[in-house]
């Protein structure tokens, strides 16, 4: 594990190879799951306040759901997460043409509508932070649906930290970041010289 100011980052993060293949997959993670996307207690402003920004991008199902339930609602362990529709899709997901789920956030973000590119959880997915009151545990998380990203980062070269930098930079700043490239070089060179 390497450790860096508040955090306790798995190797996981620095040997898994992984690059996100939504040719294969589908955006498969936006539908599979028990609950919806994992969101940080500072988001849930956030949704509220975009909310009509991004309102023209979502589905009728989508609406329906956040007219019932709102932006965000809480998952069966007290935790606040994204709504979902009848057990499935996040309801901020969206099909494109090629059949391909996407971020209605994200889009709305992409289009200059909000400054806010989507939950973090999702921006950092597949790593998963678990948040305790000294520290962030930063864990890798093996999910069969990202199969076909493995494969794809397996055949370019791309470990997860480098697959994620502008998320782990988004979430932890670009002096971590550097920090935590650092750490891993000199792991990396000491297993070389070892």
């Amino acid at each position: 594990m390497i450790l860096i100011e508040n955090t306790c980052i798995s190797d996981d993060i620095e040997d898994q190879l992984f690059v996100c293949n939504l040719e294969k997959c589908k955006g498969a993670c936006c539908v599979e799951g028990d609950s919806g996307a994992p969101l940080d207690e500072s988001e849930l402003a956030i949704l509220d306040e975009i909310y009509p920004q991004v309102a023209p991008y979502l589905t009728e199902a989508g609406k329906q759901v956040i007219a019932r339930e709102g932006t965000y609602t809480k998952d069966l362990d007290g935790d606040y997460v994204t709504p979902i529709i009848d057990g499935k899709e996040c309801v901020y997901a969206i099909y494109d043409e090629r059949g391909i789920l996407k971020c209605a956030i994200e889009e709305a973000y992409n289009d200059g509508k909000i400054s806010y590119k989507k939950p973090i959880s999702c921006h950092l997915y597949p790593i998963r932070v678990t948040k305790y009151e000294e520290f962030h545990a930063l864990n890798y998380d093996r999910w069969e649906i990202c199969s076909p990203a493995c494969s794809l980062g397996s055949e370019l070269g791309v470990p997860v930290y480098k697959f994620l930098k502008a998320p782990l930079i988004r979430a932890y700043g670009e002096h971590w970041y550097e920090q935590l490239t650092h750490e891993i070089d000199e792991r990396q060179q000491a297993r070389i010289n070892a």
